[in-house]
């Protein structure tokens, strides 16, 4: 286990915001090229920990998330890159010294920064999803779905991530109803393999009005697009899986960001301010895979460090 800790006297060479691939890569490229590095990650593994089986990351054919993380880390612990559990409260990063202000209000400062916060699930934001959230409402199949065994239970999205929640959910659930209020935009294979689920049951153009129930959820209260009729479907669980948005909302009017809250970075991985980079799922980085935000985050270890020879401080 990581025992070295931030230290608030010191001025960082970089410091990285984020414990995901992309964050934990670039803390280590930029310990080993000797810079002062530390690591800032309330949840370290990110939305590795939320997946169940990777088997596109080279050198493991099947690994888990958990284990990938813990491979992670491992490798992290032996470069001894200090790290601090805790979130980032408020960002000043115009002036060539960084600072950083935690949810402890601890302050740290660094002569750059990598952003790697990544991305968070995207809500449905309808009544009662905030009231039941922990009680029948979840983002993450794989972590929930076991609470759920032989309940009937729900999934939201059309996507690949929900047609996924289906496949894992129908093991266990006594049924799985598909609600999407579009058509669907899985890969083919995935819905193939749906189709011969004889406990599970879709619902196209149809859209989740509120969620009800008394301690925990019960019941969803739905409107069919395409006939203007609403009706209930009892359930217990509600898997929301409608895809995710970038963690940049401290950002904001301080980083340019595309239309969907993205991180803009030019091919070293640097925003339009010198000094701040940022890397993986919380840029505009087309594809959002786990090798990829791990490269993206030695790109941007690189990239500071050459950044940081420019300086005279």
């Amino acid at each position: 286990m990581n025992i070295e800790t931030l230290d608030k006297n010191l001025l960082y060479d970089v410091l990285i915001i984020g414990g995901g691939p992309a964050g934990i890569n670039a803390a280590i490229y930029a310990k080993r090229k000797g810079l002062k590095t530390g690591l800032i990650s309330k949840r370290t593994g990110g939305l590795l920990l939320d997946t169940a089986a990777i088997e596109n990351y080279l050198g493991f054919a099947s690994i888990t998330g958990v284990e990938l993380t813990e491979e992670f880390k491992t490798h992290l612990d032996s470069v001894k890159v200090p790290v601090a559990n805790e979130a980032v409260k408020s960002i000043k990063v115009n002036d060539t010294i960084k600072e950083l202000i935690l949810d402890d209000d601890s302050v740290y400062q660094s002569k750059s920064i990598i952003i790697a916060t990544g991305r968070k699930p995207r809500k449905l934001n309808i009544q009662g999803e905030d009231q039941y959230a922990g009680r029948g409402v979840t983002y993450c199949a794989i972590c929930d779905a076991p609470l759920f065994m032989e309940q009937d239970v729900v999934v939201a999205g059309g996507g690949n991530s929900a047609v996924e929640a289906v496949l894992d959910l129908a093991k266990i659930a006594n049924s799985v109803t598909l609600v999407h209020r579009s058509q669907l935009r899985a890969d083919q294979i995935l819905m193939d393999e749906m189709a011969k689920l004889d406990n599970v049951e879709i619902k196209l153009n149809t859209q989740i009005l509120n969620i009800t129930g008394e301690t925990l959820m019960d019941k969803i209260e739905v409107l069919n697009r395409e006939t203007n009729e609403s009706y209930g479907i009892k359930a217990r669980g509600l898997f929301v899986e409608i895809g995710y948005l970038p963690s940049t909302s401290m950002f904001k009017g301080i980083l340019d960001l595309n239309e969907i809250g993205e991180i803009i970075v030019d091919q070293y991985g640097q925003t339009n301010i010198k000094g701040d980079f940022a890397a993986g799922d919380v840029t505009e980085m087309p594809y959002k895979q786990i090798i990829m935000a791990a490269g993206e985050g030695a790109k941007c270890a690189l990239a500071a460090n050459d950044y940081l020879n420019t300086l005279n401080i």
